[in-house]
């Protein structure tokens, strides 16, 4: 068996793993059931990718991120290593030809969403697998007292059940104590290490901005910072403006959210990823598997919604371990939403049965319909279609899903298949009867040799070229093949699904454990007052603040967030130093002001400019720019 060092080499030319990967892998290799904790960027992956490879047989990866599957099986793929993923919205055919590949052992990592786990496919394949390790990311979904429960997790047990000897690894960024109990507790841990990477990002400083100007503060930002950033709204809405924003002053960006088309957002992705842009502006969904060691600056224009998610959001700046700022903006705007979300999150009981009705209106599903059925899901179609505000409608949505009803999966993005039920004599037979059929499907059987086996991906552009057809004609050629029964053709299809996993009931007999949403209520509401003290806060180390919420104990302040910088602060700047930095350097932002007074609130320094403003003594431009008189 190689080691893992020679393995890491091997593979990904590291020479070195990063702090406690080594340890995990160690105690997997060895047949320990493990809980690691590593903050986001601390490379969970490799700590299941690695012993995958120096074991016998398969790791089984569970993953609730579509699209992160999708991206490592890639990367994995780029680096010869056999994997696959099974996720909704996948064929029958296609899922029974990848269980089939790895009974086999074609694959040293095969990726599948929770909710697959169940399905009679799935449990006729599983007892054959040649299982070396089951990982489970994201694993504080597993608990119904974690910020992102998701009952599909709750059923991972039972491939625990059938292979009792193969040890369990479980890994997430973000889990208080009472979590990680709970998760050991789900996953029938046996006598699991914990291993917690320290929460500390030492090179990261925290700060946070009260502005009732979130436009001017941002360009005074970026203009004082030009690297690599990456700006959090809530909104796609708000992305797209802030964008056009940018522009207006020569700022380059990209814009990423999950209402975009997927070649959109992977060409954002691609801009950012090799700096052609050297600002993301995204929904809270960017950033999952994304591993871009050099961003210098994560903003939050919205005040986020809890602490888990800040911390993972601001942990995507200095992964190389340079220095890096994180600022979250916020107004009064920002606070009455968090203190709002309480309610809009949490409705009542018959607020949550209308919806269900109305989902199965939508979806036009009988009671008594047969589970386990994929179906689109415009959620903006939806809302308007039975005028339902959005957000509430979202949040119902969320909590029937975790009652176990659903999975709703958001912007699933599947290529075009094209699959021949017909064996070769009877595809000959057709041809003969249907000649002007006969150059595309001898194109296409030139191009896909999979095509009789199960629904193969395929390249419209590719096959047009073959075929000397334009994409049009050869859009509506396969719909006609479709219809004769040669060939079963899926267009590309891009968006939300809903999975159902029960039979549909009447929504008066929807049984909903309401006490248990309570409950949920109640630490909802302890969330949102920790992110609002955190704003609120002006005197406790931002870090210490956020080590204390994850139950890690600091000694010592960490000396560089806003609040630490405020206790050191030199001599209060007057409007005489004022004008001394001014003269020096010309024409200057407020933000390029306040650099040099870095021990001061920088709204204490604005009053001042405002000030002196008015009395003449200085020229401030709509810009925001100050000057002499």
């Amino acid at each position: 068996m190689s080691s893992a060092e020679e393995i890491l080499k091997q593979y990904w030319g590291y020479d070195r793993f990063r702090p406690l990967q080594k340890d995990i892998i160690d105690y997997v290799v060895s047949g320990t059931d493990t809980l690691a904790l590593l903050p986001t960027g601390g490379g969970k992956s490799l700590c299941y990718q690695v012993p995958a490879l120096m074991m016998d047989g398969m790791c089984l990866v569970i993953s609730p991120l579509i699209a992160l599957m999708q991206d490592q099986v890639q990367q994995l793929a780029q680096l010869e290593i056999p994997a696959a993923c099974i996720h909704s919205g996948m064929h029958y055919l296609e899922v029974k030809q990848i269980l089939s590949n790895a009974m086999n052992d074609a694959y040293k990592l095969l990726y599948v969403s929770p909710e697959r786990l169940q399905t009679d496919l799935f449990k006729q394949f599983l007892p054959a697998f040649n299982l070396n390790l089951l990982a489970i990311d994201e694993a504080h979904c597993i608990s119904q007292w974690g910020h992102d429960f998701r009952p599909d997790y709750t059923r991972i047990v039972t491939v625990r059940e059938e292979f009792p000897q193969v040890p369990v690894l479980a890994l997430t960024a973000t889990a208080t104590e009472h979590v990680q109990n709970d998760i050991a507790l789900q996953l029938q841990m046996r006598s699991p290490v914990l291993v917690v990477q320290s929460f500390e990002r030492k090179n990261i400083q925290y700060a946070v901005n009260y502005t009732e100007n979130k436009n001017q503060e941002l360009l005074q930002q970026l203009g004082a910072n030009n690297t690599c950033t990456i700006i959090y709204c809530r909104s796609r809405r708000q992305t797209e403006v802030l964008s056009k924003l940018l522009a207006q002053y020569g700022i380059a960006s990209a814009v990423y959210h999950a209402g975009m088309p997927k070649r959109d957002r992977d060409e954002a992705q691609r801009q950012w990823m090799v700096d052609e842009v050297p600002v993301i502006i995204a929904t809270t969904a960017f950033g999952m598997g994304i591993n871009k060691p050099d961003v210098r600056l994560v903003i939050n224009y919205d005040a986020p919604e809890h602490l888990e998610a800040y911390y993972q959001e601001a942990g995507r700046a200095g992964r190389n371990n340079m220095p890096a700022l994180s600022v979250v903006y916020y107004n009064q705007g920002d606070i009455n939403r968090l203190e709002s979300s309480i309610e809009i999150q949490y409705p009542e009981e018959p607020y949550l049965r209308h919806i269900y009705q109305c989902v199965a209106e939508y979806l036009q599903i009988p009671i008594s319909a047969e589970p386990y059925t994929y179906y689109n899901f415009d959620l903006k179609e939806f809302c308007q279609r039975f005028k339902l505000d959005t957000a509430p409608a979202s949040y119902a949505l969320k909590l029937l899903e975790q009652e176990g009803l659903w999975t709703m999966s958001e912007s699933v993005f599947m290529p075009p298949t094209l699959y021949c039920p017909l064996n070769r004599e009877e595809l000959d037979f057709f041809m003969n009867g249907y000649p002007q059929y006969t150059y595309l499907i001898t194109s296409i059987l030139r191009l896909y040799g999979s095509l009789f086996q199960y629904p193969t991906p395929v390249r419209l552009s590719t096959i047009a070229k073959q075929a000397k057809m334009n994409r049009a004609d050869l859009e509506l050629a396969l719909k006609q093949l479709d219809y004769l029964g040669t060939f079963e053709y899926r267009a590309q299809t891009e968006g939300p699904q809903i999975f159902f996993h029960h039979y549909r009931v009447d929504s008066r007999q929807l049984i909903i454990n309401y006490k248990r949403i309570q409950v949920l209520k109640q630490r909802h509401a302890e969330r949102t007052a920790a992110m609002i003290a955190y704003l609120y806060n002006k005197d406790v180390c931002r870090t210490r603040m956020l080590l204390s919420y994850f139950n890690e104990q600091k000694a010592d302040d960490c000396g560089h967030c806003d609040i630490c910088r405020q206790k050191t602060r030199t001599a209060m700047p007057t409007p005489e130093s004022i004008l001394s930095v001014i003269r020096k350097s010309g024409k200057l932002s407020l933000l390029s002001l306040a650099e040099h007074f870095p021990d001061h609130p920088k709204e204490y320094i604005s009053a001042i400019v405002r000030r002196m403003a008015d009395e003449r003594a200085i020229l401030l431009d709509i810009y925001g720019n100050i000057s002499i008189a």
